[in-house]
């Protein structure tokens, strides 16, 4: 190759590197003027960040508290992406109310191998449409006859953890997470994977382990490329894990296409003689009507999983562990439930759920405390203004649920647990973006009517059959924020038989394992 080709390939790259330096400079310039810790050149804050999901959740919240005036917020450089986190209702309004910055952070590309492009990942080309596709799936028409599975799967929950009965502590934190994983497969697949009977099953283990592998990769930049994740971290976990989970969700998605499309009526029937339908079934129609291709229900069905599954398994175990510590609020669940429901073993239905207005305001207060997603992202399409602060376009925003919510703004006394903060006469006029367990805007969980319902029902049969005490005082708890904000050590109950289990159910009535 002649020495000028070499000369011109030598002046392009430096030309490219020097643009790229220009550029970077001035986005630090930008970003610095942002109250935060300082950074190294290169490498940033990463390496300042535990390891640990516990410790690095309160370092995270600490470095808060430190930059909390006079706006709330700051900023992070990892490796040489900056990221700024906000924790302020104001601040949050910004982003969560526009329906410009409706992407999610790059750091969710880590969730593409197990959720592909469903709701939770996509970007706004194709998160729009299938959003307007898939809302009415969630109407409460169609919400309604999921309550029938939320009263079976909580009867096996109950009779299993009669056995604790006045045997003194033990962690209740399985049990509940179990029994959400058996709904959400019901509802979601029209399957029985039965995980409260078969708890150490591959499909179990594996979604655990991927919700570890994924938080640990996101936080460190190290695991970022393919090629690194590969030689340094727990590639070869993962894959096994992405393999036992869409070998199975795939194996039931096309069993369910197979099954409905020779018409031989598998389709559950409800309490009311009509079919009750399973999201997939939904999500087949939308196949079938060529709006939906087979991958996408894969996508969908692989987010509907995760989104209802793990997150409401940690509000109800947040929920019973605040109960729990206290006997006078979990008194007043208990006046209410007796009021409804008396002595009579019947299931819950739809309308109950609706007059057990207290218990659902202690579940809002239990996730404000403890909102179950803990930190979720966006990356700015433009330019945006915070607090007077200019941010780029293309930079990671962190809203912070967990600290918007303990702002004494809008909620004051915020390491209180004090359900009637949700009482009708006192949510009028607090700020929109003050509660975000949910997230907010034109991107909030579609979920959570589903979610709510979900939590209502399963937490009111434990207490119409039990009273709790916590082990454990709230100082006592520590938090794990990885993907879910879990308990540390999980959630430690004794309990008292409030009435005898008479509602005529066996868990081995239940059908075998898929």
């Amino acid at each position: 190759m002649p020495p000028f080709v070499y000369f011109l390939i030598f002046v392009a790259s430096a030309s490219v590197f020097f643009w790229w330096l220009l550029n970077h400079l001035r986005l630090r310039r930008i970003i610095d003027r942002i109250p935060g810790p300082c950074a190294y050149p290169l490498i940033g804050n990463a390496h300042q960040y535990k390891s640990d999901p516990d410790e690095f959740f309160a370092q995270a919240g600490g470095l808060c508290m430190m930059y909390q005036k006079p706006h709330r917020l700051h900023r992070i450089w990892l490796m040489l992406e900056p990221f700024v986190i906000v924790y302020g209702a104001e601040e949050a309004e910004v982003i969560l109310g526009s329906n410009r910055h409706v992407n999610k952070s790059r750091e969710y590309q880590f969730l593409h191998p197990w959720m592909g492009l469903g709701l939770l990942t996509s970007y706004a080309d194709k998160w729009r449409p299938r959003r307007k596709l898939l809302t009415p799936t969630f109407h409460y028409d169609i919400l309604k006859d999921f309550v029938e599975i939320f009263n079976q799967q909580a009867k096996v929950m109950l009779e299993k953890l009669q056995v604790h009965v006045g045997k003194g502590p033990f962690d209740v934190y399985s049990y509940v997470t179990l029994c959400a994983l058996d709904i959400i497969c019901e509802s979601a697949m029209g399957r029985h994977v039965n995980a409260q009977q078969y708890k150490d099953s591959d499909y179990v283990t594996a979604i655990y382990k991927l919700n570890q592998i994924i938080h640990v990769r996101q936080k460190m930049p190290l695991y970022w490329p393919d090629v690194m994740f590969k030689l340094c971290g727990e590639k070869k976990e993962h894959d096994w894990c992405l393999q036992v989970v869409h070998g199975f969700t795939n194996k039931v998605i096309e069993e369910r296409y197979r099954s409905l499309r020779n018409g031989d009526g598998s389709r559950t029937p409800n309490g009311t003689g009509r079919k009750r339908l399973a999201f997939l079934d939904l999500l087949i129609d939308m196949a079938e009507k060529n709006q939906l291709t087979f991958t996408d229900i894969c996508d969908e069905v692989n987010t509907f999983m995760f989104e209802g599954h793990d997150t409401t398994a940690a509000g109800m175990n947040w929920a019973l562990h605040l109960l729990g510590c206290n006997p006078d609020i979990q008194a007043k669940v208990h006046q209410e439930l007796d009021a409804v429901f008396g002595d009579d073993p019947r299931d819950i239905d739809f309308d109950d759920l609706k007059n057990l207005t207290y218990l659902e305001c202690c579940l809002k207060e239990a996730l404000r405390l403890f909102p179950s997603v803990p930190m979720f992202a966006r990356t700015l399409q433009e330019d945006a203004t915070i607090a007077g602060y200019v941010i780029p376009g293309g930079t990671q925003v962190v809203i912070y649920p967990y600290l918007v919510h303990r702002d004494p703004k809008h909620w004051p006394d915020p390491e209180v647990f004090n359900p009637d903060r949700f009482l009708a006469e006192n949510s009028n006029g607090r700020h929109p973006y003050a509660y975000l367990p949910f997230s907010a805007g034109a991107r909030n969980c579609i979920g959570q009517r589903f979610a709510l319902m979900e939590e209502k029902t399963l937490i009111a049969w434990i207490l119409r059959y039990y009273k709790i005490k916590s082990v454990h005082r709230r100082d006592q708890m520590r938090a794990k924020g990885e993907l879910i904000l879990r308990p540390s050590d999980g959630v430690h109950l004794e309990l008292e038989l409030r009435r005898k289990l008479n509602f005529g159910f066996s868990a081995s009535s239940r059908p075998a394992a898929a």
